[in-house]
């Protein structure tokens, strides 16, 4: 699996496309010296051929017939090895002089060059070789052929090409195994920066991209990631300082304008001036909540993995968590429909899990229609401990699903019902803390109106426990007090 995902990167894309081109530059120009190479031997054989043949024809100009069939014996008398092959015949192919018997097959109604075989179909008595030859007519009728033994150039051919086949492969081996080493060491590096962009982006802020001093292309790019990183979180600490230092400063007068406002609820007579004072209340009462989610949320959002991580059966939590919400569920005739499975556990903070479970099932309550049925869920999916709450309300569009997490964030249909849009945002710092995913879905889909669905899946007992170790593990032993925590996409803002 992991040759196959090596395979399938850019980096060895590219040096296979290196590889291609090198392997058609190497193959154009083995051919070119082989075709260069065979071009020369046979244009010798030909040349000493021709010599040959000159030869003959000045002794037939000067001694005729005669003494061309004596230079022809005398020359076949002097190569014993036959390397030079002749035949003189008449006109109707009768053997005058030679060291072959009759003429190669098909080449009778022939004249120019021939390639044959000497074996026993010529006449030839020795070892099978290949020739090469000229075949012409002699004045008076006579035909001639002077040809020379080729076997050992042709050999030598073979041997040429074989050793450019194998040159070809050795190319090709060795340009894949190269390809292969340099996408891997460029992988390694990518696959560096890659492991470091995603702890950064579970919260691990104060991570770097490290580098390796050479100053090349990637390590200048770690260099502009790490500059934008630096200033990515000077932005977000400063927003979030802003944020939350107004959310402190004002919560402590706000506090006291409220006692106030009861105060002067308590001792005004007039019924209208108490049903404003009673709004103001309310009002106040509204905003201290805003600011303490905000606190809340920023809270959890630096405190990282160090939660008081302890056992907890999630199937308990829940049930306390629907007894609490009985009450306000009575009042709008809404009833709960549970499928707790027991013996479901995770490692967790039991007063932040709770909170999220309240947060949840007050959503749900919240836009449930009277006389509605909430479903809540506990189960196990693998190595997974999931928590659902369903409830039949207006729903959240697809394309908001991914936003409802971002602080104050409220979908159109629901700006008109009460709410500040953090509770939401509280249940994805609780589930990040955790370890765990948040999955919003329709619970009619298609139908109006689709309704909302939510599971928080949190690794179970054993694999939470592995897997928050791993995570602090992970977590440099300095950052757990300097390290500033985004405000991840993925966890935010009430949805509704």
């Amino acid at each position: 699996m992991k040759l196959l995902s090596q395979l399938r990167t850019s980096s060895f894309q590219l040096a296979l496309l290196y590889m291609v081109v090198f392997a058609t530059s190497v193959f154009l120009l083995l051919a070119f010296i082989y075709w260069r190479t065979a071009g020369f031997m046979t244009a010798q054989t030909d040349e000493t051929i021709e010599a040959e043949i000159a030869g003959l024809a000045e002794q037939y100009r000067g001694r005729g017939v005669n003494g061309l069939i004596t230079i022809i014996r005398e020359r076949v008398a002097r190569d014993p090895n036959a390397k030079s092959i002749y035949l003189l015949t008449t006109d109707d192919f009768l053997k005058l002089a030679g060291n072959i018997e009759t003429w190669p097959e098909g080449s009778r109604s022939e004249s120019g060059w021939i390639n044959f075989t000497l074996n026993e179909s010529v006449g030839w008595t020795g070892v099978e070789r290949l020739a090469r030859a000229r075949i012409f007519e002699v004045q008076g009728g006579l035909r001639l052929l002077v040809g020379r033994d080729v076997d050992e150039l042709t050999n030598l051919k073979r041997v040429i090409e074989t050793a450019i086949n194998w040159g070809m492969g050795i190319t090709l081996a060795l340009a894949l195994l190269g390809g292969f080493l340099m996408s891997r060491s460029t992988t390694r590096r990518i696959e560096v920066i890659n492991n470091t962009s995603r702890r950064i982006m579970n919260g691990h802020l104060s991570l770097r991209i490290p580098t390796r001093g050479t100053d090349d292309d990637f390590d200048q790019l770690a260099e502009n990631l790490n500059q934008m990183l630096d200033r990515i979180v000077y932005l977000m600490e400063g927003i979030r300082h802003v944020s939350d230092s107004i959310a402190h400063d004002l919560r402590t007068p706000l506090t006291r304008l409220r006692n106030q406002l009861e105060n002067t609820l308590m001792s005004v007579d007039n019924d209208e001036a108490r049903e404003q004072a009673g709004r103001a209340v309310a009002e106040a009462d509204q905003l201290l909540a805003t600011f303490n989610a905000l606190l809340r949320i920023a809270r959890l959002e630096t405190r990282g993995n160090t939660a008081d991580m302890k056992p907890v059966p999630l199937d308990e939590l829940v049930t306390d968590a629907c007894e609490l919400y009985e009450a306000l569920a009575e009042d709008k005739d809404q009833s709960f429909e549970q499928g707790l499975e027991s013996g479901v556990m995770i490692e967790g903070d039991r007063d932040l899990l709770f909170q999220m479970v309240s947060n949840l099932i007050d959503n749900a309550i919240k836009y449930t229609p009277e006389h509605g049925v909430i479903g809540v869920s506990v189960r196990r999916e693998g190595a997974d401990a999931v928590f659902e709450v369903r409830d039949s309300g207006i729903g959240i569009p697809d394309a908001e699903k991914d936003q409802v997490f971002q602080r104050f964030y409220r979908v159109g249909k629901s700006r008109s019902l009460p709410g500040n849009g953090l509770g939401l945002s509280l249940v994805s710092a609780v589930a990040e803390i955790h370890q765990g995913q948040i999955v919003l879905s329709d619970t009619h889909p298609g139908e109006e109106p689709p309704g909302l669905t939510v599971a928080v899946k949190i690794p179970a007992y054993t694999e939470a426990r592995k897997r928050i170790r791993a995570a602090q593990a992970e977590q440099p032993a300095d950052s757990a007090a300097g390290e500033t925590r985004a405000a991840s996409q993925s966890t935010g803002v009430n949805t509704h």
